[in-house]
């Protein structure tokens, strides 16, 4: 994936908004929270993203993805994809979806409905 397309996908999900930071990164948050960080290491695009807890422990020891550093460092479940093998363009795709979607269920009930989405499933 290159980074032009990472940025159109994410630019696709919805209720996004764009901003470079962090040294020209490319982060994409919804409501106002992360959920994708996007920039080029060696030429190629490196992307960090939000996991669930299940997705985490799959991914963060497979070649080409590691925990996000920093943010792993802090007891958060992040994932950096940094190198090849990686995850291929339609893995990586899934997992920034996902990566939305945690972020917006995380937003209050008044935000989440600002921005169009329904309220967050009481938890049971």
């Amino acid at each position: 994936m290159t980074c032009d397309e990472y940025n159109a996908f994410c630019r696709s999900l919805p209720a996004t908004t764009y901003v470079v930071q962090w040294g020209g990164s490319h982060v994409w948050k919804v409501g106002g929270r992360v959920f994708a960080i996007g920039g080029a290491i060696n030429g190629d695009l490196s992307v960090t993203f939000k996991a669930g807890d299940v997705a985490y422990e799959m991914l963060k020891g497979r070649p080409g993805l590691r925990p996000a550093p920093y943010l792993a460092s802090r007891g958060m479940k992040w994932i950096q994809h940094f190198a090849r093998p990686g995850l291929s363009d339609d893995d990586l795709k899934a997992y920034l979806r996902r990566s939305h979607q945690i972020v917006s269920e995380g937003l209050t009930k008044k935000k989440r409905i600002e921005l169009g989405f329904a309220p967050s499933p009481s938890p049971r």
